[in-house]
């Protein structure tokens, strides 16, 4: 029975991350995306955009598989802690409200404590099994 629990934490936190990609690629667009991380100050806000694309959608779909599970869970846990550092370390931990941005409609969550939890249940895959059904299956 342990071995499900390792499952539904990694499909879970797995398709987290693909939904992220999902924001990345289809809501806010890349060019958004890209637009985002530039107004942070980062270099290369095109290719952090595409970088981001690509370890949250292929990596959370690893992880729902349970395919290369460590690889995945720590280049995602890797990609949300440089978040983290970026953008949410400044509001602080607790999720207390959301910024609304009535230009474009949409609410942005103020406060980490969310993506932290995120950063904890990834590094938790990363470092156990990839539980039951994985496709390969660490120990």
């Amino acid at each position: 029975m342990k071995d499900y629990g390792a499952t539904i934490l990694r499909a879970t936190v797995g398709a987290i991350y693909v939904m992220q990609a999902y924001l990345a690629l289809f809501v806010s667009a890349p060019r958004g995306t890209a637009s985002f991380i530039a107004k942070l100050g980062l270099p290369t806000p095109t290719f952090l955009t595409l970088l981001v694309i690509v370890v949250h959608g292929a990596g959370g779909a690893m992880l729902v598989l349970g395919l290369w599970t460590r690889l995945a869970a720590w280049a995602n846990a890797v990609v949300l802690l440089v978040g983290i550092l970026t953008v949410y370390l400044r509001q602080g931990v607790p999720l207390k409200g959301a910024f609304v941005d009535a230009a474009v409609g949409r609410a942005t969550p103020a406060g980490y404590e969310y993506v932290l939890l995120l950063v904890a249940a990834t590094v938790a895959v990363a470092l156990g099994s990839s539980g039951a059904s994985a496709i390969s299956r660490s120990k």
